[in-house]
């Protein structure tokens, strides 16, 4: 994800990628990931967390992207709070709806309490809570997206969070957003989201409460997604299915998405996490 600035261009080469696994009743589900740096002149923007944890006697699978730009305290930030926010929440296991809303609004308001300190930038965020791997709860601000796969077919679980799709919220705050030729939509001429977390000089034009989707995990569930605009702005959410699904090993499948979105041009960077409940 992008907010407006002046950068030369510079190919990119960082890449990560690792994998790990996690158990439910009978079979394990296990994931991958894998992270590029894009072609701009700046530092990695895009963070991620993959992981399981025992709280409580359940087991969660903690799975997110974090998609920053002006820089990478916010996603950073995100990575190592997030999540500890969330299930700092009491009713999560009673409300986990509520609790997401809750923790995303209180870490905004951290984030834009520590701009001294974490600079004027911001991110997107696309988080997923695996419960006993028997549900799923997606949330996401801005436009990294999760996708679920059900028998190969692609389900979007996340909503894209896109400036025009927004314009009467952030109208009706005073805000406006911009439609200049040969450039993509922004809210005030400059972010190409109307939800992020951080962005103190624009909050007031944006939202931070995430759209929030939950799904029971059954025999037909196969593969999750989750990745920054990177990959969606070059593949359909069925092409990054059926390239995700072609390979048993979720961190080689994971690079398969990273690298086939390069050869495809996309210019920022590029991360995703697959998810893989059955082989």
């Amino acid at each position: 994800m992008e907010r407006l600035c002046c950068f030369g261009n510079k190919l990119g080469g960082r890449s990560t990628s690792s994998s790990g696994k996690g158990k439910s009743h009978d079979y394990l589900i296990k994931f991958g990931f894998s992270l590029i740096k894009g072609k701009a002149n700046h530092p990695m923007e895009d963070f991620h967390v993959a992981k399981f944890v025992e709280i409580q006697g359940h087991e969660l699978g903690l799975f997110a992207i974090y998609d920053g730009h002006l820089g990478d305290s916010v996603p950073s930030y995100l990575q190592k709070n997030l999540f500890s926010n969330i299930l700092k929440e009491e009713e999560f296991w009673v409300d986990p709806n509520r609790a997401i809303s809750k923790a995303y609004e209180r870490t905004d308001q951290a984030i834009l309490s520590h701009t001294p300190d974490l600079g004027r930038g911001g991110s997107t965020a696309v988080t997923a809570i695996l419960i006993n791997g028997q549900r799923l709860w997606v949330a996401n601000v801005g436009d990294s997206r999760a996708v679920l796969s059900r028998q190969g077919q692609a389900i979007q679980m996340s909503t894209d969070h896109e400036p025009n799709t927004e314009r009467g919220s952030i109208e009706h705050k005073g805000g406006f957003v911009s439609n200049m030729p040969g450039d993509v939509p922004r809210v005030n001429g400059q972010l190409a989201v109307s939800r992020a977390f951080g962005d103190k000089s624009l909050k007031s034009h944006l939202r931070s409460d995430p759209d929030i989707r939950d799904m029971n995990i059954d025999n037909s569930t196969d593969i999750l997604i989750l990745a920054s605009d990177g990959l969606w702005k070059v593949m359909s959410n069925q092409e990054a299915v059926d390239i995700a699904r072609r390979v048993k090993d979720p961190v080689k499948a994971a690079k398969q998405l990273t690298v086939e979105a390069l050869k495809r041009e996309s210019k920022d960077d590029i991360s995703c996490v697959v998810v893989r409940f059955r082989g």
